[in-house]
């Protein structure tokens, strides 16, 4: 029973730890789902191996994995051309096998882990801040004419000066489109010479930087 009660205890510590940090950020899966995804992970792997000593504990664990993958779909979310929810959804499957890492008894194993997730997802905002990387955001907003490939062809300017975009909207009335692109520049971007670029589209009536 003390043995069960450490490994549980471990694995609410541990979930909690990865939970923090994707709550700290307000992201779909926080606190609790992670520490309820490591303890029941824990806790199921305990089962597998205690009270069906006979069987094969692999197949529960498969169905873990199984299990978590549906969870983790539940946190993907698409608006528009972007994709949000891949790192929450890859944290809960991290959590679940760091839980049954709890639940086998290979604590310096989970442990390990859970700091490296904990590392990784940290260094993740940091750059997405700008702290630890030379690159930063702008929101452009551009207004034309509407025309098949438009957004296309501005995509490929921005490639051209290796900017990344984060997100797209685009709202349509009429023949006018308006593109609100969220992008990532990097350092030595000048952002005059992309704006000129832009302008030279002929369908392109303004362009806004924000």
């Amino acid at each position: 029973m003390e043995e069960l009660i450490i490994k549980l205890v471990v694995a609410v510590l541990l979930g909690g730890i990865i939970g923090w940090e994707r709550e700290h950020t307000a992201r779909p899966a926080g606190l609790r789902t992670h520490i309820l995804v490591c303890v029941g992970s824990a806790l199921m792997t305990i089962l597998s191996m205690e009270a069906f000593s006979g069987a094969d504990p692999s197949r529960v664990a498969a169905q873990i994995v199984s299990g978590i993958g549906f969870l983790g779909a539940g946190t993907i979310m698409r608006e528009g051309l972007s994709v949000k929810g891949l790192t929450t959804a890859a944290s809960l499957w991290a959590t679940a096998g760091i839980g049954m890492a709890v639940g086998t008894g290979y604590f310096s194993a989970a442990i390990i882990t859970t700091v490296l997730v904990f590392l990784t997802l940290t260094a993740m905002l940091l750059r997405e801040k700008g702290v630890i990387s030379s690159t930063y955001r702008k929101k452009v907003i551009i207004e034309g004419r509407n025309k098949p490939g438009l957004l296309g062809q501005v995509g490929t300017i921005l490639g051209e000066y290796d900017i990344d975009i984060d997100s797209v909207q685009l709202k349509t009335e009429d023949n006018d489109i308006f593109i609100e692109l969220t992008v990532r520049l990097p350092g030595k971007a000048d952002i005059g010479a992309v704006v000129e670029t832009l302008r030279k589209v002929d369908v392109v009536r303004s362009i806004e930087i924000e």
